[in-house]
């Protein structure tokens, strides 16, 4: 869940069972594994998470977790990404989540070193060999205030398909390359006949690709079909620290146009 929750309770200082053991336990009675892996990508394996922009789970109260689920799934607290995750769940659900993580030994745990790891998902992606050789590129766009232009690319299963109007599968990779807005002598951005800002140097790298049975280890709650996402740096190095949960999170309610947030553009570029 996005924002902080509060007040965290201070139960089990020194629990008779270790966390990951306890969480099991629980969970065999409590709650479906797939879901809970869900909540576990972001949040940490036993609900105390590493990121300072991501609440612990364990130890909260659960009428109150119960609520803010609610309120996700119901839009009246924002959070585009647990927006996505509870809208799929019921209130049975809900319930016997909260009551897991509710259970588990809070934050004081961590102070003990009882905590266990991250359950990040990461990316299996590799670098397209020989980019941009056999990509198109479809999609030019200037990022306003950023002083980067982001180009966007499809490989030719990626056209194929969105010619045919019919979902990217397996072998489809999309690739967007950032670039810095190229400057002038004074400093400023050059631009072209369009008025457009042009493309600079490369910064960085985004991407996404199919490849049959990715998605297989990927909890329900989250899997985008069999699409990885990655990032890399300037040199085509992979971004190893990138978890991926928060992007299959983001992409997962537009699953009708093949998690795609550019589809439309790649169609018409396809059938140009």
């Amino acid at each position: 869940m996005a924002g902080r929750l509060a007040s965290p309770l201070r139960r089990r200082a020194r629990p008779v069972l270790g966390a990951a053991a306890l969480l099991a336990s629980i969970a065999a009675a409590a709650a479906d594994p797939p879901l809970i892996a869900a909540c576990q990508a972001c949040h940490g394996r036993d609900g105390i998470s590493e990121s300072a922009e991501i609440p612990n789970l364990a130890g909260q109260k659960a009428a109150y977790l119960v609520r803010q689920l609610q309120a996700f799934r119901a839009g009246t607290r924002k959070n585009d990404l647990m927006a996505a995750i509870a809208g799929q769940l019921g209130d049975d659900e809900m319930r016997s989540l909260a009551a897991l993580w509710s259970a588990l030994p809070g934050p004081a745990a961590a102070a003990s070193g009882a905590t266990g790891s991250v359950a990040a998902i990461r990316s299996r992606m590799t670098f397209p060999a020989g980019f941009p050789a056999g990509f198109t590129l479809y999609e030019t766009i200037a990022e306003p205030g950023s002083g980067q232009v982001a180009r966007r690319y499809a490989n030719a299963a990626a056209l194929q398909a969105a010619s045919e109007r019919k979902p990217l599968g397996d072998g489809a990779t999309i690739v967007v390359v950032n670039h810095a807005v190229e400057l002038d002598a004074a400093q400023k951005p050059v631009l072209d006949a369009k008025g457009a800002p042009v493309a600079g140097k490369v910064l960085s790298y985004a991407a996404m690709a199919v490849q049959k049975g990715w998605g297989d280890s990927v909890p329900a709650l989250l899997r985008n079909g069999d699409w990885d996402y990655a990032l890399f740096g300037a040199d085509g190095t992979r971004r190893d620290g990138l978890n991926q949960a928060p992007c299959l999170a983001c992409h997962k309610p537009i699953a009708a146009d093949s998690f795609v947030f550019t589809l439309a553009a790649l169609r018409a570029a396809a059938t140009r």
